[in-house]
């Protein structure tokens, strides 16, 4: 089985790569590529499987299986929690929201120091270029902080500009641990990737002068769609020579 799927990869690639089979097109189907190949179609997927780990084909649920557009990355700017404008302005960025109230629960409780149980809102953001999943956003924010606008009806271009901001007013504490692991079954879905591709996932904390935490954000990126980069400014402190 092995040999027979790295076969019917690597025939599909040169078709991919040598532009018989064009960005956006969709792969004929997998019992005709099985046919076509004289493979099962349990190989068939596992053939699949590994240009789907090499960006090269995306399965739509309930569409089939596509060419991948030329993958273009964004930068996230580590700090402030935002897209570089620049990156960003670059792609046409689709957003779907996803408005629950539950309360919190293990790690949660933890992030946001609040009681076991507590009422919090979560903004679940699942953003895309074209037709294809860029990154996906879990929000959560206590729920006597939740502004009103935020649960009113927004135009996609601002959910995506929010989904990468910081509250405003902004906050006085930003931490943010960034890790590479491999994305849970959920994620892999939500983002059409092979659960063997790696992904980029930041926790962000944002709290007030006060040290209460006003927002939890829980970010995870393809780890072939994005460069994170994070600057320091070191303060000089200056000292005042008494003569």
């Amino acid at each position: 089985m092995t040999s027979r799927r790295l076969v019917v990869a690597d025939d599909l690639r040169r078709h991919i790569t040598t532009g018989r089979i064009g960005p956006g097109e969709r792969l004929p189907s997998e019992s005709a590529l099985a046919d076509r190949y004289k493979v099962s179609t349990a190989t068939l997927r596992s053939a699949l499987a590994i240009l789907q780990g090499e960006g090269l084909v995306e399965k739509i649920h309930g569409k089939g299986n596509f060419v991948r557009r030329p993958l273009r990355k964004v930068t996230y700017v580590g700090g402030w929690g935002t897209l570089d404008p620049r990156a960003a302005a670059d792609v046409d960025l689709r957003v779907t929201v996803r408005t629950t109230v539950l309360p919190a629960r293990g790690h949660l409780t933890a992030l946001l120091k609040v009681d076991d149980g507590s009422p919090l809102t979560e903004f679940f953001r699942l953003s895309y270029e074209g037709e294809s999943p860029l990154s996906l956003a879990r929000v959560y924010v206590p729920r006597g902080l939740t502004p009103a606008t935020a649960l009113s009806n927004r135009s996609s271009r601002a959910w995506a500009e929010a989904g990468f901001s910081v509250p405003d007013p902004p906050p006085t504490e930003v931490h943010e641990t960034v890790s590479a692991r491999l994305p849970t079954p959920d994620e892999a879905s939500s983002l059409r990737i092979n659960t063997a591709l790696a992904v980029l996932a930041i926790t962000r904390v944002a709290a007030d002068n006060t040290g209460r935490v006003i927002e939890a954000t829980l970010l995870v990126f393809p780890g072939n769609r994005v460069d994170a980069v994070f600057s320091t400014h070191h303060v000089i402190e200056e000292r005042q020579v008494h003569r």
